[in-house]
């Protein structure tokens, strides 16, 4: 494979580790666009921290920008983008404007553009103005994304020992094709060789969308109760230290709340929307063990007294950010709308974290200390 020219959009914590994976693969030049950091990346570097590729100090991107703009002066064949979907303060045909008009739209093809972002929905806006260009059908790649890492500093990332990542074209108005074209094949293949070369685990979906529908289970349960309570799912299943342990928190022994029924009605609405919308009760479609399977693998993983990775909703409400709340809970609301189907478990989540997105984007809402 020839070393090809990627534009990566967002420097934090999921930004940073697969930039690192991709330069790692020697299969890309990556140029990264860092916002906020900018400064303090392009003096000192990023000192990554992780458990899986071991901790690297001061290091940088091929190449280093501070804005699209700067960005846009050569061809890529892929961009991806990392930041978070909130499209109430940004939609991501304005992140990446400097690319979608002109003179960049007229002296270069538009590349494939990869979305690694939680949420559904995502892609809705982009596929538009690419569409709205005139140069043929968008190249746009979903995906879902599962990753322990956390910006702790401004240059600073935590990584765990885990990151797997599933990618599938993004079919505008379709989600129950389930075989990808060749040429499909060709550009997931592409870029699935880039990440597993460089050390991350891939999965290439034939239709992504029921894959992203079901990642959208554990945010609904475990980022809304996290950030609502301001406790992370530790909260709700770990056991008190042992003598000679520390570590909080953990499940205090006065009162030990069953959470795990709530926990499945909630996700049981889930299933419901999904079958209303074609997917059916198996390993390709969505099944119904995903309740179990997600509350289970959840409660596993939060009782082991090491974890300490935080759900990136809790981090960003507990920081004064915007949170991913149209995307996650108001998109799955809009969906069950318009299927007819009954959320109202979703629906109050809805609620509530609307509230802290509204005080949060009024100003009202001050970053924890």
């Amino acid at each position: 494979m020839s070393t090809k020219d990627v534009l990566l959009v967002g420097l934090g914590a999921v930004g940073t580790i697969y930039a690192y994976i991709l330069q790692s693969s020697k299969l890309a030049r990556v140029t990264t666009v860092a916002r906020s950091n900018y400064d303090i990346v392009n003096a000192k570097g990023i000192n990554i921290r992780s458990k899986k590729y071991g901790t690297h100090e001061s290091w940088k991107p091929y190449r280093l920008v501070s804005s699209v703009v700067e960005a846009a002066d050569r061809p890529y064949s892929y961009v991806i983008l990392t930041t978070k979907a909130i499209p109430e303060v940004i939609k991501t045909s304005r992140v990446l404007e400097p690319l979608l008009s002109s003179p960049y739209s007229e002296r270069h093809p538009q590349p494939t553009y990869v979305l690694l972002q939680n949420g559904l929905g995502v892609e809705r806006d982009l596929y538009h103005s690419v569409k709205a260009l005139d140069q043929g059908e968008p190249k746009i790649i979903s995906t879902v994304v599962w990753i322990g890492t956390n910006l702790v500093e401004k240059n600073v990332v935590e990584h765990t020992d885990f990151d797997h990542i599933t990618i599938g074209m993004y079919r505008h108005g379709d989600h129950l094709t389930t075989t990808n074209s060749p040429e499909e094949d060709a550009i997931l293949t592409d870029l699935g060789t880039m990440f597993k070369t460089g050390g991350s685990e891939v999965t290439i979906a034939t239709e992504i969308q029921r894959k992203k529908f079901a990642k959208t289970f554990w945010n609904i349960a475990f980022s809304s109760f996290s950030t609502l309570t301001g406790s992370p799912p530790t909260a709700m299943f770990r056991p008190p230290p042992k003598e000679g342990q520390s570590y909080s928190p953990y499940v205090a022994p006065q009162t030990a709340p069953d959470i795990i029924p709530v926990l499945h009605a909630i996700l049981q609405e889930m299933i419901t929307l999904g079958r209303a919308l074609g997917y059916p009760d198996n390993e390709e479609g969505l099944p119904s063990s995903l309740i179990d399977n997600t509350i289970s693998r959840t409660a596993e993983l939060h009782r082991n007294p090491a974890h300490t990775a935080l759900p990136s909703m809790l981090l960003d409400a507990q920081n004064g950010l915007p949170i991913e709340v149209e995307v996650i809970l108001g998109e799955v609301v809009r969906m069950a709308k318009d299927m007819g189907v009954d959320v109202p478990r979703i629906e109050t989540l809805y609620a509530l974290l609307a509230i802290i997105q509204n005080q949060t984007l009024g100003g009202l809402r001050q970053p924890k200390l």
